[in-house]
């Protein structure tokens, strides 16, 4: 159930980005990032951290929501959802 609700949560971020105002390239980068990683976590099942660093998803995802807060607050709480997700699912 959380895989199907967590896959949800996503496309529904997807559309919001879509349909919203424009994001900055950097911000959106970001959230392709954490997208492709948080799909290779599900796949593989096991966390990852950025190359470099000890910054889990869930830290990268906190700090996205950060910027998605003061520039994209529509955008945020669907990115908080995702969070409380990964967090539920051990992630």
């Amino acid at each position: 159930m959380d895989k199907q609700e967590l896959a949800s949560l996503l496309k529904k971020l997807q559309t919001e980005l879509e349909s919203g105002q424009p994001v900055d390239a950097q911000l959106k980068q970001q959230l392709q990032t954490l997208d492709q990683d948080i799909q290779k976590v599900l796949a593989q099942g096991s966390p990852l951290t950025r190359e470099g660093s000890d910054a889990t998803l869930e830290d990268r995802a906190q700090e996205i929501e950060s910027r998605f807060a003061a520039e994209h607050p529509y955008i945020a709480s669907t990115l908080r959802d995702v969070m409380d997700t990964l967090g539920k699912m051990g992630i």
